[in-house]
């Protein structure tokens, strides 16, 4: 019993076709016949098969030609080859054109039999991940990561939408945690693209030579461990999308293969001569500022102005202040559902602390602090003690309002320099604890010290 499927036989020799067709229905696929590559064409723009087995050597469009025609209008079909045995060579250029796999004439049918449940298994696995990739995405809007009525979110949500209509290179830059990841998926899933792949490549946890390998694959034999061929992520992702993240971490020599592909779609595997073209969008993400990579000689200029075609800024979360709230009940009510926990809210001392804290690690810190204190507190409200050190020994400084301060905290200036010197006292001093209290740089703090004329 074969998975259920559709297989287009196409070849010029009615015997064959019509050899085929009662064994493949024994094993319960739907076949359909074609005499010929533009017949197989007509037929496909009607119902398009899962399966295309076509002889190479026919009239009018030979099996290469159908081949190139079917990966670029119908990339998701299995093509795999029929070829006689003076025609192995072209059979294996056909394999580096896209075939799935080649069989000689005449068809060994256990052979072929064992193939076709294999791609087809192949194929339902990478189904399997487009849907599991959906749901994430799905898990994601409702944990709330892109939530926000401030300005600065609105602003970044609007140019998303914008530019998923195009096909332009996106360079998305802000810092770890601010859901660069996150945009990347809603400009592709709001382009035309969206029922192609998302395919992500994290630049810095790989070697330049495993980096290679991973986008632009590798020949059998290309280096000691390549068993088998394997196909890079530029052509997994042909016709969708490729997400490069922390692309400043790209190695020098890289850069230059990457701007190549970047330049005329074309590369070539790891220790292959084959040239393959691919149609990719391409959408990179840094929490670097590339400009000053540039400056530094890390980075290549031509290579910056090819990705930067649109600059996508994410603001950090102490910027967009006003949606701490709104990220904090998505949270609290994501993290409450999934761990079946009876949570009815957040004490005002909780969530005044959520407000003054710096983030430095943006929301998903802020998505970490709300998982932990759900998982660690009692039915009921959280509290402060849910809270980890930092943030509970964030709290707003109080200024008494005695004779001697009413005077000075009449103007900002002087409620500035009464908080500064309160928070060095309650820190004994200490300028780093300082500075992290009232979410501002070190430098900042010595800089109003100077000004406001505090001793040690």
């Amino acid at each position: 019993m074969g998975m259920w499927a559709t297989i287009l036989v196409v070849d010029d020799e009615k015997n064959t076709r019509e050899g085929i067709k009662p064994i493949l229905e024994s094993w319960d696929y739907d076949v359909v016949l074609a005499e010929n590559g533009k017949a197989a064409l007509e037929l496909m723009k009607e119902d398009c098969p899962d399966i295309v087995l076509a002889d190479l050597k026919m009239p009018e469009m030979d099996g290469i030609e159908l081949l190139n025609t079917v990966k670029r209008k119908y990339p998701q079909v299995i093509f795999i080859v029929l070829t006689a045995y003076g025609t192995v060579q072209t059979a294996v250029s056909a394999m580096q054109d896209g075939a799935y796999y080649y069989l000689t004439k005449p068809v060994n049918f256990e052979e072929l039999e064992l193939i076709l449940k294999k791609a087809l298994h192949q194929r339902s696995i990478e189904q399997e991940n487009v849907n599991l990739r959906a749901e994430l995405m799905q898990e994601r809007h409702e944990a709330g990561e892109i939530i926000g009525n401030s300005e600065t979110i609105k602003k970044a949500i609007s140019t998303a939408n914008q530019v998923a209509q195009t096909d332009s290179t996106v360079l998305i830059q802000g810092e770890s945690g601010t859901g660069k990841e996150l945009f990347a998926h809603l400009i592709h899933f709001g382009s035309s693209r969206r029922n192609q792949p998302l395919i992500t490549v994290h630049m810095a946890a790989l070697t330049e030579t495993l980096l290679a390998s991973e986008l632009f694959g590798h020949e059998k034999g290309a280096f000691t461990g390549a068993t088998e061929r394997r196909v890079g992520r530029f052509e997994r992702a042909n016709g969708g999308t490729l997400f490069l993240d922390e692309i400043s971490e790209i190695p020098e020599g890289m850069q230059t293969k990457l701007l190549r592909v970047l330049q005329d779609g074309l590369f070539e595997r790891v220790g292959g001569t084959k040239t393959i073209k691919t149609d990719v969008r391409l959408i990179c993400a840094t929490n670097k500022n590339l400009k000053d990579e540039v400056t530094k000689g890390k980075f290549r200029e031509d290579l910056y102005y090819r990705i930067n075609v649109i600059l996508l800024e994410i603001p950090p979360l102490r910027n967009r202040r006003s949606d701490i709230s709104l990220l904090v009940d998505h949270f609290l009510n994501y993290f409450t559902r999934i761990n079946r926990k009876n949570i009815d809210g957040i004490t005002p001392e909780a969530s005044q602390a959520l407000k003054q804290y710096s983030w430095p690690g943006n929301i998903r810190e802020l998505k970490n602090v709300m998982e932990r204190a759900v998982v660690l507190g009692n039915n009921g409200t959280i509290g402060l003690e849910q809270f980890p050190d930092d943030i509970r020994h964030n709290q707003p400084i109080r200024i008494e309002s005695d004779a001697t301060t009413t005077k000075s905290v009449e103007s900002i200036r002087g409620m500035e320099d009464q908080m500064i010197r309160k928070a060095l006292k309650q820190s004994g001093g200490n300028k780093s604890i300082t500075a992290k209290r009232l979410g501002i740089s070190r430098r900042t703090l010595y800089r109003k010290i100077e000004e406001y004329k505090i001793s040690d």
